[in-house]
């Protein structure tokens, strides 16, 4: 089949005149079938979504969202392929108006021969929201066929006229099963087994963190080494290779997933899953004082009155990671952590907050009742303001059960504390005062 040449593609082809120069093992390796594609069998496997759409002849415009080196691009290039359609392909760090004007009228010139065109766009949140409405016509009328790739949430990253035209699917970061399979076809290209224990082999996979790429770049590394007569153990791999970087953003989708991750563990009382997505965060980058915010939101949620406690712990905790800094500081947030996360738990009073909320809405500019007014001049006092007020103090067990709504208003009940932790007291007090209320004809 006849190829266009890449525009800034991620793949580059051989030099002019076949001269290649030394291609690395991760491009050697590149699937050449869709078969070959390992991790991704929710979509290219027997019931796979695209296994479905190439049976059907209807491949669409799509938009592959997954971490890196998990198979984008090579997805794309074997999908045109199969389709028969030219691969082109792009890169929005590195094109812009002009180029973009260039790709849609070549395809529009190959369309009138009868060729068609699957558009490859990685990085394609990198695009503008201007330069995104571009694609929406050519999409439309069928004149390319999209396929765009990015590591970030299109929810976030895409515009909405651009994703109502597109499939999106999600690619996987590829199991410890896939990556095993990566492993033994890079063995089969490089010669011997590579010199690592069984422990070490685990090691290894799990260094790659995901990432087929990475894997297969580390795999090269190890090869060239000299001979060994023992194979590595997993300390060794260790000092002899670097870890791929844990994916983390401090300001997109990974790391909202990662702080919603630590406030459902903590509301789910598992405080080591909590310290977990704590540590995580903390080893991304993330800055600890946010964490500090997020856990001090988190003790007046979904804690509250169960514990009262734990609102000042994490002001304190708080308080003591800005005196101290990093790295010690971090330990005070560890054991708020913990604190709250084997806190009982209540969210009586959020949502107690937000049915208030909606009541003075509701209810608008009512007035308090006349008897818990105060009267400081002549004037009110005529008017009747403070009239009949009783002092809680001096009534029976303290609590006269008078009427604090405003006239007009009936009583409501938006504080309904529950039976766990320091809020089992304070229900079993809330329900005297209630048979009180009763009692006195004062409900």
């Amino acid at each position: 089949m006849a190829k266009a040449p890449d525009l800034f593609a991620e793949e580059q082809a051989p030099a002019p005149g076949g001269a290649a120069g030394p291609r690395p093992l991760a491009d050697r390796l590149r699937p050449r079938t869709l078969d070959d594609v390992v991790g991704q069998d929710h979509l290219l496997g027997p019931e796979g979504t695209l296994t479905g759409m190439l049976a059907r002849g209807s491949l669409a415009s799509l938009i592959l969202w997954g971490p890196p080196g998990v198979g984008k691009t090579t997805i794309a290039r074997l999908l045109a392929e199969r389709a028969g359609l030219l691969f082109v392909a792009i890169s929005a760090v590195f094109s812009g108006v002009a180029d973009l004007k260039k790709v849609f009228d070549e395809a529009r010139g190959r369309r009138r021969t009868g060729q068609g065109t699957l558009l490859f766009v990685d990085e394609i949140h990198r695009f503008n929201r201007a330069q995104q409405d571009g694609f929406l016509p050519v999409v439309e009328d069928g004149t390319v066929t999209l396929v765009g790739a990015t590591t970030e949430n299109p929810s976030f990253a895409l515009n909405g006229a651009l994703l109502s035209r597109c499939q999106v699917l999600v690619l996987k970061r590829l199991d410890d099963a896939a990556l095993e399979g990566l492993l033994a076809r890079a063995e089969g290209e490089l010669g011997p087994a590579l010199p690592l224990t069984p422990e070490a082999r685990a090691t290894l996979r799990a260094m790659a963190d995901g990432d087929g790429r990475y894997l297969l770049n580390m795999a090269e590394q190890l090869a060239a080494l000299p001979p060994r007569r023992a194979a590595l153990s997993p300390e060794q791999l260790a000092r002899l290779l670097a870890k791929r970087a844990a994916l983390y953003d401090k300001d997109r989708e990974e790391h909202y997933n990662l702080i919603s991750a630590l406030h459902k563990s903590l509301r789910g009382s598992d405080p080591d899953a909590a310290l977990y997505w704590f540590a995580r965060m903390i080893q991304g980058g993330e800055d600890p004082r946010y964490i500090a915010r997020r856990l001090t939101r988190f003790a007046a949620e979904d804690i509250g009155m169960a514990d009262p406690r734990a609102l000042p712990l994490a002001i304190a905790a708080w308080e003591t990671y800005e005196r101290l800094g990093s790295p010690e500081g971090e330990l005070a947030l560890a054991q708020l952590v913990v604190h709250l996360g084997t806190a009982p738990k209540s969210n009586a009073v959020y949502a107690a907050w937000g049915a208030a909320q909606r009541a003075a809405r509701e209810t608008g500019s009512l007035t308090p009742p006349a008897h818990i007014l105060n009267a400081p001049t002549k004037l009110m006092q005529e008017l009747g303001y403070g009239a009949g007020y009783e002092y809680d103090h001096d009534a029976e067990e303290a609590f006269s059960g008078q009427n604090y709504f405003p006239d007009g208003m009936r009583r409501q009940s938006f504080y309904r504390p529950r039976d766990r932790g320091a809020e089992a007291a304070i229900a079993e007090r809330m329900r005297h005062w209630a048979t009180l209320r009763t009692k006195r004809g004062r409900e």
